[in-house]
């Protein structure tokens, strides 16, 4: 027997002994589900006393607020049981669509209807109701509702004064006059990557119509600052251009030469372009504002630069021919590179565009931005290059000394070496040159170091910077504590500052989080902005993560953080094609997950180990893992191409595995670690096609359109593996169709758009980059422009990089040798770029402070940076949820509990089917917090906001012990039976009074019945 039902049979007992102490009851009867107009609303009820029965209705609005509408109120007499039978009459804002009388519906959640039997005192208290019942109805959707008929005319007067409220609320709408396109810095790194605008017409019919107007003799100005370090190393560079609906450059285009001067370009009416080019040059290395001003057919493009006292304005102004015509909703703009221009190698600063006017603002006194201020970029490059000229010096001094000690002892004989080891030792004297700052003394070393190794040869100041960069992380690794980050950090500054782009992101993390250092996030900002410019991976990951969530005082730019994620995103994609040693497969390894970390292997371990024995046993499957392993550096193995390619050759060749078949196949057609041979390739992937492995039909499509030109036995080929969901067949087809070599269909970018969904769907990453780049343009008339979701998807195969998969193995395998704090760094420089897994393990590791090799206040913030982070990701891990819940409950290091969001955070665990979630709602509510209606709605059960504390907690961990985590059945179960005993000994507790008198009275007679039954039966036995 169950204890459910030993629970039903003694609550049967005890109503059966229980004295009746009320009568006291409501039911609704037929409550509607959505709100309808004059519903006929049964309800039943009945009472012990004379008593008041009253209908509400309790509305939740997305605000959080809660308001309570008496509907009805009835006097209730003694007696039977009595059914009312009443039109529902719920708020005509709630049942009608608004039409000027009927107000606009706020933003409701939901709606319960709720029926309570009243005594008299109790009407302003909720739970003094001595029986009530509830019932959930849906409002519905604005346009789906009836429309009011109304029954009389509105007077005049009323109807003035509701139009007066609904003008007195309406605020013209706010126009975009002044169009900030940048209002950061961007940092270019010279490739075909830009900043991607548009603009949407005016709401105001008057400026809209002015603007169209405008179109044919235009009166603008575009505001520019860019700082140029290079100058363009192609015929031309893009700095602002204009392309149009049909991909053709529109007016205006500004693009740098590569001899430094401007070329701007403009469109007419009727088709007919001009350009001029300007008499002066962009400087390298200042920042500089380009204003380019349009007035009718007249162009001027002037440059006012900072970098000189007296800031001289050098202006070009030229007269077109024809027109100007300038519609800035068409196609779009982009601020440097693009698809058809590579950008230029620098920094852009704040971009503005006046639609309708010039700025007052164009004279050459007017104001640095202050983000160009704060950044200071000129100030570090100047403090660089005093540090590059002087470490230049010593290596040609330290080369020079190598080569003459060289050449000594090459020319001396014997004699002449007995002489000078005989001659007294004098006094060695430094020269002037060699000295060095205490904190410039490592490099120093280093540099003569170097100079001296190389035999006086030259030695580069970037062959120092790796060095400086080697030796930090030497140091790093043997003292392993923060103390040793603040003397290690100059290091790594003048890394940075001799080209190292590595120690730039490093100490850009360092500055951002605070290790060891205090925390600086403008000088973080401007080495992160270093590195990316010089097109490091893990930089452009980074910026590309602060600008996409708006971290760090940074504002949020959807199209800032595409330019830097679709960068990471195309090197990705050839990344993964030319495999170094320096690239490792990212995986997601979660610190938390014990049965991940025991898959954990290498060489020497006894899996790995395990795996080779199966392999020569003739288990395909374990040369598969073994073969992935060491090609990819997977599960903790170093990468190993040659002897990948020995596994896959094994797998293929003897145990004919159509997976190792189809890798051997790919790795002799692509000459990866092995000669190209392409034929015996075909062979190999002909075999795997015909034991049915789809990835191989793409493969020979491949084949047929690169190497036989087939164009229709590829398509044929590709679209069988299509249909068997491939998702490199879907890219393929896309790939056709957008290059018009699809036999017999003309090229349709559209359909090639399907494909490129289709295929990043299934996980394609170049499928995902070429997706995102129709979204961040749009595709006129058929695509509309979606950066956010852009930004998404290069995102996604931007984290696929083999360089971030390095530094998330190096963080793993400290872990793996109780390293914690190489650990924490090396997921902090992940975490910084966004990946949400390494931002996960950063606060965990900040929360277990192994050994204490953590400050304890700086431990806790970093839980709550780094868990707070996590819960913003798009997948991410439930216990990052109940974690921040805690964190939120307990209200640490003088921050207030705050016990809503912490029932928010356990929601959203729960609704992610952890059972914890639910178990800590259950928590809150038996230590009396009421969740509020809006937290019940998300989990299904609004209608237990007005039930029974412990109806909830039931329905609560009920729901936790059915979760699919066994673990979690036992906890529950117990919370639950905790739960019923609490309810029992609540419901029955007259009984049991009752029946313990009972047992007190009748146990003295029941004790001499029995003692003189037993008397008797002993005398007769006798």
């Amino acid at each position: 027997m169950d204890f459910y039902t030993v629970y039903k049979y003694i609550c049967q007992f005890c109503l059966s002994v229980q004295i009746v102490w009320g009568l006291d009851e409501v039911r609704l009867l037929n409550p509607p589900e959505e709100a309808l107009p004059d519903h006929l609303l049964e309800i039943l009820f009945s009472c012990d006393e004379p008593a008041t029965v009253q209908l509400d209705c309790i509305i939740s609005f997305e605000t959080g607020t809660v308001s309570t509408l008496l509907l009805r109120q009835w006097s209730c007499v003694p007696g039977d049981p009595e059914i009312r039978t009443l039109k529902l009459r719920l708020p005509d804002w709630l049942v009608y669509q608004a039409d000027g009388i009927v107000p606009e519906s706020h933003r409701v959640l939901s709606c319960i209807l709720r029926a309570s039997v009243r005594h008299r005192g109790s009407y302003d208290t909720e739970g003094s109701a001595a029986a009530q019942d509830v019932a959930t109805v849906q409002p519905k959707p604005d346009f789906s509702r009836p429309v009011k008929q109304h029954q009389l005319c509105t007077a005049w007067s009323t109807q003035m004064l509701q139009l007066t409220q609904q003008f007195l609320k309406k605020q013209c709408p706010l126009e975009e006059e002044t169009v900030h396109l940048l209002s950061s810095i961007y940092a270019s790194t010279g490739e075909s990557f830009g900043i991607i605008k548009t603009l949407d017409p005016y709401r105001s019919e008057v400026l809209e119509m002015l603007r169209v107007k405008a179109t044919s003799f235009p009166w603008c100005m575009f505001s520019i600052w860019i700082f140029v370090t290079r100058h363009c190393q192609n015929i031309m560079c893009g700095v602002l251009h204009h392309i149009d609906s049909h991909n053709n450059y529109a007016s205006p285009t500004v693009l740098l030469t590569d001899s430094g001067q401007l070329h701007i370009q403009m469109n007419g009416g009727s088709g007919e372009s001009s350009a001029f080019t300007t008499l002066f040059k962009v400087p390298l290395s200042e920042w500089c504002r380009l204003s380019v001003v349009l007035h009718g057919s007249t162009v001027s493009m002037s440059m006012v630069c900072t970098g000189q006292e007296q800031r001289e304005v050098k202006l070009t102004e030229h007269t077109l021919s024809h027109s100007v015509v300038l519609d800035d909703t068409e196609g779009y703009f982009v601020i440097g590179g693009g698809k058809y221009i590579q950008g230029v190698e620098g920094y852009f600063g704040p971009v503005v565009y006046y639609r309708n006017r010039i700025s007052p603002h164009s004279l050459p006194e007017a104001d640095v931005p202050d983000v160009i201020k704060k950044v200071n970029l000129t100030g570090w490059l100047q403090t660089c290059q005093e540090f590059r000229l002087e470490m230049d010096v010593k290596l040609s001094g330290y080369s020079l000394k190598a080569k003459q000690s060289t050449e000594a002892e090459t020319c001396f004989d014997a004699f002449h070496k007995w002489m000078m080891k005989k001659r007294l030792p004098s006094d060695p004297q430094c020269e002037l040159w060699e000295a060095a700052a205490p904190h410039r003394r490592a490099a120093a070393k280093l540099a003569k170091l170097l100079a001296f190794k190389s035999g006086g040869r030259t030695v580069s100041l970037p062959a120092v910077g790796r060095a400086l960069y080697s030796l930090s992380l030497l140091k790093l690794v043997r003292g392993s504590s923060t103390g040793l980050v603040s003397r290690i950090f100059p290091l790594l500054l003048q890394a940075g500052c001799l080209a190292d782009n590595r120690a730039l992101h490093m100490s850009s993390v360092l500055y951002s989080t605070g290790l060891g250092v205090q925390k600086q996030p403008i000088k973080a900002w401007l080495l992160a902005l270093l590195a990316a410019q010089k097109d490091d991976r893990l930089a452009l990951l980074h910026l590309g993560h602060l600008h996409h969530l708006g971290l760090r005082g940074l504002p949020a730019d959807p199209d800032l953080a595409y330019a830097y994620y679709a960068n990471i995103a195309k090197q990705t994609t050839v990344d993964r094609h030319n495999p170094t040693p320096q690239q490792t497969f990212v995986e997601a390894v979660y610190l938390n997950n014990d049965e991940v970390l025991n898959l954990q292997t290498s060489e020497g371990h006894h899996i790995f180990q395990w795996l080779k024995l199966q392999a020569r046993r003739g288990t395909a499957e374990a040369e598969q893992a073994i073969a992935r392993m060491l090609f990819w550096g997977q599960q903790g193995v170093s990468p190993n191409i040659q002897e990948a390619v020995r596994h896959y050759r094994r797998g293929a060749v003897h145990l004919e595995d159509p997976v190792s078949m189809y890798d051997y196949g790919i790795i002799l057609l692509q000459g990866q670690g092995v000669e190209k041979d392409i034929p015996k390739a075909i062979t190999f992937l002909r075999k795997a096609m015909d034991q049915g492995f789809v990835p191989a039909i793409n493969a020979l499509a491949w084949y047929y359109e690169q190497f036989q030109q087939d164009y229709k036995q590829a398509v044929q080929l590709w679209e069988q593996a299509d249909l068997l969901e491939c998702p490199e067949a879907a890219f393929n087809l896309g790939v056709m169709y957008s290059q018009g070599l699809y036999p017999g269909k003309a090229a349709n970018q559209y359909v090639a758009y399907k494909y490129y969904l289709k295929s990043a769907q299934r996980g394609h990453i170049r499928g995902a980059t070429f997706l995102a780049d129709i979204w961040s343009t749009g595709m006129p008339g058929l695509v509309n422009r979606r950066p956010s979701d852009a930004v998404l998807w290069v995102k996604w195969a931007a984290e696929h990089n083999g360089y971030l998969g390095s530094i998330l193995r190096k963080a793993l395998d400290s872990y793996l040798k109780d390293d914690m704090f190489n650990s924490l760094l090396y997921y902090m420089m992940a975490s910084e770029s966004g990946y949400a897994a390494a931002q996960f393990n950063v606060a965990y590791l900040c929360e277990q402070n192994t050994g204490s090799f953590l400050d304890p206040v700086y431990a806790s913030d970093c839980m709550w940076r780094y868990y707070n982070l996590t819960i913003q990701s798009q997948d991410p891990d439930t216990y990052a949820f109940i974690r921040m819940g805690d964190l939120l409950y307990d209200g640490r290091d003088d921050r207030q509990k705050d016990l809503l969001s912490a029932a928010r955070m356990y929601t959203l665990a729960a609704l992610r089917k952890n059972p914890q979630g639910w178990y800590n709602l259950g928590l809150l509510a038996e230590e009396g917090y009421r969740l509020p209606l809006s937290i019940l709605t998300d989990l299904g059960l609004p209608e237990l906001y007005l039930a029974d504390n412990n109806l909830l907690r039931s329905a609560l961990y009920k729901r936790c012990r059915d979760s699919e985590d066994s673990d979690s059945y036992l906890p529950c179960s117990l919370a639950l039976f905790n739960v019923y005993l609490q309810s029992f000994q609540k419901d029955y507790s007259a009984a049991i009074k009752f029946s313990t008198a009972v047992a007190v009275v009748a146990a003295p007679t029941l004790l001499f019945v029995v003692l003189g039954f037993l008397r008797r039966r002993v005398l007769s036995l006798n």
